[in-house]
Order: C-alpha cells, then structure tokens, then sequence
C-alpha cells in the first residue's frame, strides 16, 4: 500500500533512473497524466504495466478511486508528461488524500526543469521562489505588484506564447534592468540559455520567438 511520485524525463531519455524503472515495472498501475505520451517512454523501457489516466480535468473524481486501491494493497505510480508530478503538474490532491488515508508516499528523485534553470542562471540560488505558471487573465496583476518587493530569486515557468509579454509586464513591475535569465527545452537537442534584463530580454525575443518549454529566472529585488 504505496504511492510513489516517479519523474519522468523532461527532454533525453538517458535523464530516465534506473530506480524509475525498476518502480514502474514493479507497481500494479501506472497513472498517467497523458497515457498516449506516456505510452512512448514506457515502451522505451519496456515497461508494460497496466497504465490508466490521472489529469487534471478528472482527478476530483478520480482521487477517492485511487485511494480504494491503495486501501486494497495495490501499489500504485504517479507519472506526468514530463518532469516531477505535482510541480505545476496534476498529484497535489492524490497526494493529500493519501496523507490524509495514512498512506505512504515516496517521492523518487529526479528530473525537474526549475532546478538546472535556476543554476545555469548565474542568478543566486541560495534563497529562491517558485511560481510556477502566472495567471493568464484573472489575478494576473495582482499577482505581479506582489512580486514586486521579493528579494528572493524568482522562478516562472511560461508558454512560448506568453514570454515576451511576461517580461514586459515584469519590467514595468520590477524595472527594465532587473537581471533575468529564460531557459527553453532543458535537456532536448536545441536547449538554450539567454540572459540579461527583462528588456532586453523582451526585445530579444519578440525578435526571435521562442519555441519548445520555458522557465524564467528573475532576480529579487
């Protein structure tokens, strides 16, 4: 009676651990967040457990589900499309649920996008904050006058869509000179690392757009 939370590569399949598939073999289901993707990497690795969906449409419903599962001995492993479940990704309830069902939670180390963006950076790393995705309407300028006293490094995620716009509403927030760096398809062929202020940052990519996964690194104040 166990969930382990596996990461998932996030680009290269070598950042797969031989823990994570070794747990993936052995447990009695796999959630997906998307079986179709994550049918690929389970047949990389041969791994032919049954797979079932686990996403953030349907997991209101389908916690209690799981939670019976468990209860009954199954072993159980959470998986997203990529990375580590739950950052900015479905697992936070199902993980809830079993703390609260007294079941055990294993969380496997491994691949997430914020930490290697957050080093290569150059930014400091001692203290930083997570902010996973900005609003994208509502909220969403609250939420940036609120940043605007951290002193801490401040880490986003953001689509490729919404970069240029993100870096000129930070700059009118924080200052046009404030020092960031924008990381995109950490671990995949073409990964790259930009760094400067948010305005020259925006100009560079609104002359250049963006493709493929983002985080964005900004320095406090």
């Amino acid at each position: 009676m166990k969930l382990y939370v596996v990461p998932t590569p996030i680009g290269n399949l070598e950042d797969m651990t031989l823990r994570a598939v070794r747990v993936l073999k052995e447990v009695d289901l796999i959630l997906a967040e998307d079986t179709r993707t994550s049918g690929f990497l389970l047949k990389h690795f041969e791994i032919d457990t049954p797979v079932i969906s686990h996403h953030k449409f349907n997991e209101h419903k389908t916690v209690q589900g799981i939670i019976d599962r468990l209860k009954s001995g199954q072993t159980i492993a959470l998986i997203s499309d990529a990375g580590t479940p739950a950052i900015s990704d479905p697992g936070f309830l199902l993980v809830r649920a079993c703390v609260e069902n007294e079941i055990t939670v294993e969380c496997l180390p491994g691949a997430t996008a914020f930490v290697p963006a957050l080093v290569v950076s150059g930014l400091p790393n001692d203290r930083f904050c997570f902010e996973g995705f900005l609003p994208h309407k509502k909220g969403r300028q609250t939420k940036l006058q609120s940043l605007a006293g951290e002193t801490k490094t401040m880490v986003f995620y953001e689509s490729p869509f919404r970069l240029v716009k993100t870096l000129t509403q930070l700059a009118e927030v924080l200052g046009s000179e404030r020092q960031a760096s924008v990381s995109r398809e950490i671990s995949k062929f073409y990964e790259e690392t930009k760094r400067g202020s948010l305005s020259e940052l925006a100009e560079h990519f609104s002359q250049h757009p963006p493709k493929g996964e983002i985080v964005l690194v900004v320095a406090g104040e």
